[in-house]
């Protein structure tokens, strides 16, 4: 799945005629870049959530077949935040782990990630801090993720969710992060280090410096 239901107000004015995921870089889609890497580790089913001028990023992509994916798509009235856009789209994900990305960033991170054993709920993908998020998010100890304890690192929006990890949730709003937290307590978070190329492309300067770079 990737996450590409948010309104990106600190890409404005960027995005008061076309939705973030939309946004070029390197000549292409920032949305793009990731079906084409997931299209390249082996993916063939894709499911992407949309708010804000949804139409258009259907009207872009179409049914996925010309990178020899099947994409569905889980449009929302009103933008359910992580968490929520995840939960809404469960009937579209099956019984199975899944992967998830944010649509607003970028990397070359393969998309391999690792089964997910019985007593895990989610595997993540953690990045060293950005200059715009130096205290980082989670910590990593012995391929767990834990809420403190250690260096910490920046969750890099890339994740590997069981449905079990939704147990409880009811529709609406509501963020990812509370729930990973609440897992982690649990210790039932993997994850890895991963120290490839990742941007969190989260305002017009950054966009620019992705483009420059590509």
């Amino acid at each position: 799945m990737i996450l590409a239901a948010g309104r990106g107000e600190r890409m404005r004015p960027l995005t008061d005629q076309t939705p973030k995921p939309l946004l070029q870089a390197g000549g292409k889609p920032l949305i793009v870049h990731h079906i084409e890497s997931l299209a390249a580790a082996g993916f063939r089913e894709l499911v992407i959530n949309h708010s804000h001028m949804g139409g258009q990023i259907e009207g872009a992509l179409g049914d996925g077949s010309k990178w020899g994916l099947q994409i569905s798509y889980s449009p929302e009235d009103q933008a359910l935040e992580t968490g929520g856009g995840i939960f809404n789209a469960l009937p579209l994900l099956g019984t199975a782990p899944f992967l998830v990305v944010n649509g607003d960033v970028w990397t070359d991170y393969a998309f391999s990630l690792p089964a997910l054993p019985d007593e895990i709920l989610a595997h993540l993908v953690l990045v060293d801090n950005p200059q715009h998020h130096a205290d980082g998010d989670f910590a990593l100890q012995r391929g767990r993720v834990a809420n403190s304890g250690g260096a910490r690192l920046t969750f890099s929006g890339i994740g590997m969710y069981h449905p079990r990890l939704f147990i409880g949730c009811r529709p609406g709003a509501f963020k990812l992060a509370p729930l990973l937290r609440a897992a982690c307590d649990q210790r039932r978070v993997s994850g890895e280090h991963y120290r490839g190329r990742w941007m969190d492309i989260g305002t017009p300067e950054r966009l620019l410096e992705l483009d420059r770079m590509l």
